[in-house]
């Protein structure tokens, strides 16, 4: 077992994720070549990606013929050209779901569930060639693309298991003679506006399900992962799915607005579903809105993790140091607030500290490093502002707290307060506050303290005591005694407050990418009163 294995085994307590992180290390020694003494684990150069829009199961160029370049944040080199695609590509690309809805709308579940299958059997052969993409696209490390590519693989079997989930039922009804019915059917074309920070994962999410219950989709790829979202497309047109099903584009970011708007405004599109910002999907809310369009969004977070003076040391550190720095904290559900009994508090943040500081931080394609870069400067910024905010008012950092390069090492700041920006504000990166709390109330109250409301964890060896604050606290999610980070493709997913509304995941996408209807059957002629 790889020393990248071990360590992830020391801080990943769910066994599924174990076993997805260990194939994931095992995967990346066997198939992309990146284990040698020679080269020192790093793996052989990726080449620039040239891309094509996918729209009708064709591989097209923007209509303008522009390009966008996506460059490496942590070399500076270019990883991808894609094209920049505006309004008129992406009404191309609604005008295509929308036609080949016709038929996939109609077609039979055995057909979507197989095609699913096979998809999912072509992405677990392509999983290195396109972990190395999302690295040099977006900096994060060979393993974390290798695992999404694993959970993604996840996702689209679970979709295949949906395909015959459109179940309705049978309601009593006061007519005689009468049978009443609530039916499912697929709603039509569904835009999805995927995000860079697992992009695979949330790539696949914002298609597979909507897929498998007879929808067609149009995706919005990242401007930070654009050919990663793009072997998406791939993925589908290799597994045999029929032209129109997927569509899948690509833009400049000064163009982004217009491609929403087009995705959102056009006719033909009917539920919108989008992970981001808060910020971004306050916007893209009121849009729909205005269109009366249905929309699932997962937005923001500020994820708790309170430990009580009884919990296990050792693994709430363990899952505080694997949910706050995993993927440099750009996770939405990575710990952004470690709330801890004031008896333990000073002893835990130092053993926190230990823990991130012995993080191996470097280049993203080197097999060895857990920590890679941050996707651009402005977000390396942002991070260092809110450190600096912290300690101008009284924190103290345990470990980290200064840039290195386009990365950020794991930051451990101790005595925030409310006073301190970093208390409030989504970091979305590896510096994470620990708060002081005089007792169990006092942590949950902390907690609580937020516009967010997406995952949380409690840490006791209560177990009722950690029920009980389970439901009161005001996210959607919560884990206890296990960490902020986790998700599993059958589980409803989501958030409330801030984090948005909807939920993704099994049998949750039911309500979001399907309509209900009423259906009645008179099986006799009812007589009426005129």
């Amino acid at each position: 077992m790889s020393k990248k294995t071990v360590e992830f085994s020391t801080c990943v307590k769910d066994a599924a994720a174990l076993k997805n992180f260990r194939l994931a290390s095992a995967c990346g020694k066997l198939r992309a070549g990146n284990g040698n003494a020679a080269n020192g684990g790093r793996m052989q150069a990726v080449s620039t990606h040239d891309e094509k829009l996918f729209i009708n199961g064709e591989w097209v160029g923007a209509a303008d013929g522009k390009i966008y370049e996506k460059k490496n944040p942590f070399n500076g080199e270019v990883a991808s050209r894609v094209p920049a695609s505006k309004r008129e590509d992406a009404r191309r690309a609604v005008e295509a779901a929308a036609e080949a809805f016709k038929t996939w709308g109609a077609s039979q579940p055995a057909m979507r569930r197989n095609l699913l299958l096979k998809a999912a059997d072509v992405l677990e052969h392509r999983m290195p060639d396109i972990a190395k993409i999302t690295a040099a696209e977006t900096g994060q490390t060979f393993g974390w693309g290798m695992f999404n590519c694993i959970y993604t693989v996840g996702i689209l079997r679970e979709a295949a298991a949906q395909a015959y989930g459109l179940i309705g039922e049978v309601i009593p009804t006061d007519l005689p003679d009468t049978t009443a019915m609530a039916i499912r059917q697929p709603v039509g074309v569904i835009a999805g506006i995927a995000p860079w920070n697992a992009p695979m994962i949330l790539g696949m999410r914002a298609v597979a399900s909507p897929i498998a219950y007879g929808n067609t989709v149009v995706l919005k790829a990242s401007e930070e992962s654009p050919a990663t979202h793009l072997s998406i497309a791939s993925v589908f047109e290799q597994a045999g799915f029929p032209k129109g099903v997927i569509n899948v584009i690509t833009n400049a970011p000064p163009d982004a607005a217009e491609v929403v708007d087009e995705l959102i405004a056009n006719p033909k599109t009917r539920r919108i579903n989008f992970t981001g910002s808060t910020k971004i999907g306050r916007l893209i809310a009121e849009s729909a809105g205005r269109h009366l369009k249905r929309v699932v969004l997962e937005l923001g977070g500020k994820a708790p993790m309170i430990v009580l003076a009884d919990a296990d040391i050792e693994a709430a550190v363990s899952a505080a140091n694997f949910g706050a720095f995993m993927n440099q904290g750009q996770i939405c559900m990575s710990t952004e607030r470690i709330v801890v009994e004031k008896p333990i508090a000073e002893d835990f943040a130092k053993k926190l500290a230990a823990k991130g500081q012995a993080l191996k931080m470097g280049d993203p394609m080197d097999s060895q490093s857990q920590i890679g870069c941050m996707i651009n400067p402005a977000a390396l910024e942002r991070v260092q502002s809110l450190v600096d905010d912290a300690v101008a008012k009284g924190a103290k950092i345990l470990c980290g707290g200064k840039a290195q390069g386009p990365a950020y090492p794991p930051t451990v700041v101790f005595g925030v307060t409310p006073a301190m920006r970093i208390y409030h504000e989504e970091s979305f990166g590896p510096a994470k506050p620990v708060v002081i709390a005089n007792d169990a109330d006092d942590a949950l109250r902390i907690a609580n303290d937020t516009a967010y409301g997406l995952s949380s964890a409690v840490f006791t060896r209560d177990v009722n005591k950690a029920l009980r604050i389970a439901e009161k606290l005001q996210f959607g999610i919560c884990h206890i005694n296990g960490a902020t980070v986790h998700d599993e493709p059958q589980m409803p997913f989501g958030g409330v407050k801030d984090s948005g509304y909807g939920r993704f995941g099994g049998r949750a996408g039911l309500d979001e990418f399907t309509e209900i209807r009423w259906v009645t059957i008179r099986r006799s002629p009812t007589p009426y009163p005129i």
